[in-house]
């Protein structure tokens, strides 16, 4: 009888949360679950202010930044079948972004006392009662909805294949709301394991806080023209940097949970028209001439000819030419960590650019 009770069990499992429509959906239907809450960092000096121009001088007022919290949240659960690992479960939640609570965060993980965002419905996922459970679960959230390269197919595709999974960033939409997708980082551990494994048996509901971190690296650029540089003297032309852009930004599949494992064999290459491009400084800002600073986000990847390096290129004029030199500025990242970096770059200009000008660039 306990057996065909198990099958039956098992037959209806089904993840309940509270983007249903009903809240008594929420309530586990045995005795046996997994609560789970979903977390985001809140920085300070961003989310607490307004939104505030990018495009600054170092020190202005409002340069902070402004973050979108997630319309969509996608989640994945993995159980352990004897010695391999397993997709059980999937489920898409797509009305987060009025959901979000701004609080103090206490406990275990990275962030203990700082502000986060906590996602205030429930969610409970049953599990098969009298069963010793261990298992995983995997998250990524978005303010824009988010399109997969695979489809993966509960009890046959593999931890493997749930690790691999990729999302597109080849839309524009995409591109300009990286900031705003977080996920589960699969390397970041607690206690020698992931920090969202957890393991239940017949009564026993454990609860499971999951932060969610960024899956794109923050670039932030400052640029000067030397004093010296600026003031009109006979036989010298004052300089103006009149082009800056960032040319080679990742546009592929990106790891949902693997953000820092994003690999080419070399860097993208805006003359094939590899790669997505980004206007810092046109030729029509006259206010960023001479100083400003910038940052923008983007997937960070390596190249297996300088490991360790996340390879931007630059392409930059100064006075209003079309001759641009082309610096290829290699950012160090600390590949190991579970985190995308806040990378940065300097460019002091002392003498109008050209095809051959050296690169301009110090502190990256």
């Amino acid at each position: 009888m306990r057996k065909e009770f198990l099958y039956i069990v098992l037959m209806v499992l089904a993840f309940v949360w509270t983007g249903c429509k009903s809240d008594d959906q929420n309530e586990p239907t045995n005795n046996s679950a997994v609560s789970l809450s979903i977390c985001l960092p809140a920085d300070e000096t961003s989310m607490m202010h307004r939104a505030g121009a990018p495009r600054r001088v170092m020190g202005d007022p409002g340069s902070y930044e402004k973050f979108s919290l997630p319309k969509y949240i996608y989640l994945f659960i993995a159980y352990k079948d004897g010695v391999n690992w397993k997709v059980w479960d999937q489920i898409t939640i797509d009305d987060a972004e009025e959901n979000w609570v701004k609080q103090y965060y206490s406990g275990s993980m990275m962030g203990n006392g700082d502000s986060i965002y906590r996602y205030t419905k429930k969610i409970i996922k049953p599990l098969a009662a009298g069963d010793k459970f261990e298992g995983r679960i995997y998250a990524i959230a978005s303010a824009k909805a988010l399109t997969f390269d695979v489809t993966l197919t509960n009890s046959s595709s593999t931890l493997n294949d749930l690790l691999a999974l990729r999302f597109s960033t080849s839309s524009s939409t995409i591109q300009q709301n990286l900031q705003h997708i977080y996920s589960t980082p699969y390397n970041y551990e607690m206690d020698d394991q992931y920090y969202g494994s957890f393991s239940s048996i017949d009564r026993n509901v454990p609860s499971i806080s999951l932060m969610l971190y960024h899956v794109a690296a923050k670039v932030d650029i400052t640029w000067s023209v030397a004093d010296s540089a600026r003031v009109k003297a006979e036989g010298i032309t004052p300089i103006r940097l009149t082009t800056m852009d960032a040319c080679n930004l990742f546009n592929g599949d990106a790891y949902c949970f693997k953000p820092m494992e994003n690999s080419m064999a070399a860097p993208l290459t805006p003359s094939a028209g590899e790669g997505d491009t980004l206007h810092i400084i046109t030729p029509s800002d006259e206010g960023l001439w001479w100083e400003g600073r910038s940052y923008f986000y983007t997937i960070p990847y390596t190249t297996t000819g300088k490991a360790g390096y996340f390879p931007l290129q630059m392409r930059m004029a100064t006075n209003g030419t079309a001759t641009y030199c082309r610096p290829t500025i290699y950012l160090q990242v600390n590949t190991s960590s579970p985190f995308v970096p806040w990378l940065r770059a300097t460019f002091n200009v002392k003498q109008p650019m050209t095809a051959s000008t050296p690169e301009y660039t110090k502190d990256y």
